[in-house]
């Protein structure tokens, strides 16, 4: 555990859905990560910091937008090279993130390549080095929350398919909320230790839940009937790949043994639809129909007329179904 304390996940006014969607991911980290998007002062690294205090190690670890490769990866150490003459590894990020939290802010403006990167590092949980006469594998097992607002920029939706769940804050607070949330905020900042004291006990049960759901996780099977019913609801929403199916999968197991449940149920599987489907949905249009002047000649032409002239054989475009652009809520730009 870190010795600076963390704002008490228990403590959190509101979030439901998040907080849900990032204790799923804490208990089987497999899930692929949570990408939250919403506007600034939501939150989010509250959150993702308070999800630490859940897990084994506490670690939390921050990738600055400004990282490089090798910061993120690790790279040669540089004084064993040149003072001892041999090659040793220097840990970069995904090794300090190990068994804790990874947090990526606007991961949406992080280079293309870094964020497949860690995405696939996240995916695998092994980070795999051969640069500089090095090879080196080392675990890399955490819990990735990257946060994004999408007016200032959208993942490609080749990476945004990876994250495994997706989840929107919004922007809008209840008056009674709002009030709530500066009064612990307050008392949080005045007296931190006080604060964390007065919520050990909420946070131990939260803590203890994670951990029991851990434990039952490999008992609850990943059956048949949970995998149709989500396939059929994948198909339905037309997603491309398979990655969803396996996502909501996963995020119905990790939902069962929260619950205490010895296998998914339905409940388990419509818990997380909404995670696993929000940025993958894809809307069917139906194609419109042809104008009725296409399917007749003109009045000034006959039949007889029209044969011979024009592109012969010349048939018109077949009309496309697309797929609709996700929704993404109007919030404000960052100054």
């Amino acid at each position: 555990m870190t010795d600076t304390p963390h704002f008490p996940l228990s403590a959190v006014v509101g979030a439901d859905e998040l907080k849900l969607a990032l204790c799923l991911t804490a208990i089987d980290p497999k899930i692929g990560g949570v990408l939250i998007e919403g506007p600034r002062g939501m939150a989010k690294s509250t959150l993702a910091r308070g999800l630490a205090d859940l897990l084994a190690s506490g670690q939390f670890v921050t990738l600055p937008l400004g990282a490089t490769e090798e910061r993120l990866v690790g790279t040669l150490d540089l004084d064993a090279a040149l003072g001892e003459g041999r090659a040793q590894f220097s840990p970069g990020v995904l090794a300090k993130a190990d068994g804790g939290v990874l947090y990526v802010d606007e991961v949406n403006l992080l280079p293309d390549h870094l964020v497949d990167l860690l995405l696939d590092v996240a995916a695998s949980g092994t980070n795999l080095i051969e640069r500089d006469g090095i090879s080196h594998r080392h675990a890399a097992r955490f819990v990735l929350i990257g946060t994004m607002n999408p007016e200032e920029g959208e993942l490609r939706p080749q990476l945004l398919d990876r994250f495994g769940f997706n989840v929107a804050l919004s922007g809008q607070t209840l008056p009674a909320e709002r009030g709530q949330i500066i009064r612990r905020r307050l008392d949080f900042d005045s007296d931190a230790q006080g604060f964390c004291a007065q919520w050990a006990g909420q946070q131990a049960a939260l803590r203890e839940r994670c951990t029991q759901a851990r434990a039952r996780l490999d008992s609850i099977a990943l059956d048949d009937q949970a995998l149709a019913q989500i396939t059929e609801r994948c198909f339905a929403a037309g997603v491309d790949g398979l990655r969803a199916d396996l996502v909501w999968l996963r995020g119905a197991r990790a939902h069962a043994a929260w619950r205490g449940a010895p296998a998914i149920s339905e409940e388990d599987i419509e818990a997380v639809a909404e995670f696993a489907l929000r940025h993958r949905r894809q809307e069917q249009v139906s194609p419109a129909s042809p104008p009725d002047s296409a399917q007749a000649p003109k009045p000034s032409e006959s039949p007889e007329s029209s044969v011979g002239q024009g592109q012969w054989g010349e048939m018109p475009a077949p009309a496309q179904a697309m797929g609709a652009r996700r929704e993404v809520p109007a919030w404000p730009k960052k100054p």
